[in-house]
């Protein structure tokens, strides 16, 4: 009967995570964490690992583990909104060429994808006292939007005419929809008593679909690549390294590090995406430290980098279509600047360091709280096309708990709270608009555990 059981989870688990890519969208578009118990803990967790799935942060945190099952799922719900006030004519002024001929409202408008259903899974496996080899799945994710309303007013031939079309962008519904599931195999094992290394081999899967954004044709390389194609899939491998120490009988450090992974370019979106639909995953890396303050609880905290800045789809700002990098046409535009070309502009987002504390207590249930904090990756200067991805979170509060079921299962739940966070900048087409995005979240995730 176990044993029909644990096929069941692992079959339904699996299934669902390659169904059901997740929707994260935390810091930037990383999730704040991936094992439950160290969700609990803001996401810290580097230096100290309790499950399968703390692969996804440290594979060296697996080496000597016992063999076991986590499977389990969360209930994400991201609000996102944006909100632009002004707006002038081609009379007022306008600094630069072809500015003033787009503008968006004014409107105030919340995106209607507001609630994912995200499974993970991880199994371990003990090799012997000292090594283990687990496999995982999880996700990343978070440029999901989806705008019914709001309106733009454009001039289609630049030439003073001007019409209002329904849309945020003068395209019907408007938004995008960005997922990425990992399938992570990872081994580590013990150097010796006090030090364990741990590596992990990551496929990386990932879709794209946008919609609503035709408007921008003229500053594309390819405008019959630029929106409303359909989902789109890409696909790559990566790496991550870990390591974990123990320095006193009280004090345990660890350091993790991922590879950039380089991924089959979106080419139902070649005129979208820098460097004709090229949208690589950012290395990061998180250096962490565990300290046991009495035989019954643990302080931890975390820093962690993510690197947007390499990907340059994430990284180059909107500028080239103002500047002259992009020269637009009727047919699509001309220049390196141009949507989809070897510079073109994208999302403008910076670096990420994240700083994640958290405490943890208890005696047979454990119990976690967690605050995690960074700067979030957009400058006022990017506001506009980010209304597609507001990834304005700075701030996760955190709590969970894992209670033992029997001598051999176990339940962990964690919940999270990231307060409202916004960014406010001008819009790059009408120096008399301001464009406001914003978003908040809630999440409640559960993990059921088997041990064997």
């Amino acid at each position: 009967m176990l044993r029909s059981i644990k096929k069941s989870l692992i079959a339904l688990s699996v299934s669902s995570a390659l169904i059901a890519p997740s929707a994260f969208a935390t810091n930037g578009y990383f999730a704040h964490g991936y094992s439950t118990t160290e969700k609990g803990l803001a996401g810290a967790g580097v230096a100290h690992s309790q499950d399968a799935m703390a692969v996804a942060n440290n594979p060296a945190g697996i080496a000597g583990m016992g063999s076991r099952m986590d499977v389990g799922a969360a209930l994400f719900s991201p609000k996102r909104s944006y909100t632009v006030t002004g707006g002038g004519t081609a009379t007022d002024g306008c600094i630069a060429p072809g500015q003033c001929n787009f503008r968006i409202g004014p409107d105030s408008v919340d995106s209607n994808l507001d609630l994912f259903l995200i499974p993970h899974f991880a199994y371990n496996w003990k090799l012997d006292g000292d090594s283990s080899t687990a496999i995982a799945l999880y996700g990343n994710g978070g440029m999901n939007t989806n705008y019914k309303g709001g309106s733009a007013t454009f001039s289609p031939a630049g030439d003073g005419n001007f019409v209002t079309a329904p849309g945020t962008f003068g395209d019907g519904t408007t938004g995008v929809d960005l997922k990425q599931l990992f399938v992570n195999w990872s081994y580590a094992t013990k150097l010796n008593q006090n030090h364990s290394f741990g590596a992990s081999l990551i496929f990386a899967y990932q879709t794209f679909e946008s919609k609503g954004l035709a408007t921008f044709g003229g500053f594309s390389q390819d405008p019959s690549k630029l929106s409303g194609n359909g989902p789109d899939s890409s696909t790559g491998f990566g790496a991550k390294l870990g390591w974990q120490g123990k320095v006193s009988p009280s004090v345990t450090i660890g350091a993790s590090y991922q590879s950039k992974i380089s991924m089959s370019e979106f080419d139902d979106y070649a005129g979208l995406f820098a460097e004709g639909g090229d949208f690589d995953i950012p290395a990061t890396a998180s250096l962490g430290i565990a300290w046991k303050t009495s035989d019954k609880s643990t302080l931890v905290f975390d820093i962690q980098s993510i690197y947007y800045s390499d990907v340059a789809s994430i990284a180059n700002g909107i500028a080239p279509l103002t500047n002259g990098g992009c020269l637009p046409g009727p047919t699509g535009g001309t220049g390196n600047g141009c949507l989809g070309g070897s510079a073109g502009a994208g999302f403008g987002w910076e670096d990420m360091t994240i700083f994640k504390l958290g405490y943890e207590w208890g005696d047979s249930t454990k119990w976690r709280v967690g605050l995690s904090n960074g700067s979030q990756p957009i400058p006022n200067s990017e506001t506009m096309f980010n209304i597609l991805a507001p990834a304005v979170i700075e701030t996760h509060i955190t709590g969970g708990f894992t209670m033992p079921l029997s001598s051999s299962s176990e339940l962990a739940f964690a919940a999270m709270y990231a307060p409202t966070s916004s960014v406010t900048g001008p819009s790059p087409f009408d120096q008399f608009q301001t464009i406001k995005i914003e978003m908040y979240q809630i999440e409640l995730q559960a993990t059921y555990s088997m041990m064997f």
